[in-house]
């Protein structure tokens, strides 16, 4: 038979842990680089970029500053999206069932 109220109990469980380590998600950084390294890049796994590092040979060339900058917080924030999304994965292991083409990617990461 069909347990109702134990169903209920795991998608609070569920409920309450991904909340958790949506919060903790503020912690999971990755750094992109672009340029040889003359702009790095760091973002967080809210998508949030939280610091930029530019060197100061770039600052005459305003053209190549945009681009290296664009480059290097695309790959900071692409990194730190699959962190984050590991980092889900592993936070609710073993309260979702393994159902093929569910992506944690729709619950906000």
């Amino acid at each position: 038979m069909f347990d109702m109220m134990g169903m209920m109990g795991k998608m609070k469980e569920l409920q309450e842990k991904m909340q958790q380590a949506q919060q903790e998600m503020q912690f999971v950084t990755a750094v992109g680089e672009a340029g040889g390294g003359l702009v790095r890049a760091t973002a967080n796994g809210q998508h949030r970029l939280v610091k930029l590092e530019i060197d100061d040979s770039l600052l005459s060339d305003k053209e190549m500053l945009s681009d290296l900058v664009v480059a290097a917080v695309n790959k900071a924030l692409n990194e730190a999206g699959e962190k984050a999304k590991e980092e889900m994965k592993n936070k609710t292991s073993g309260l979702i069932p393994n159902i093929p083409g569910l992506d944690l990617g729709s619950f906000g990461l």
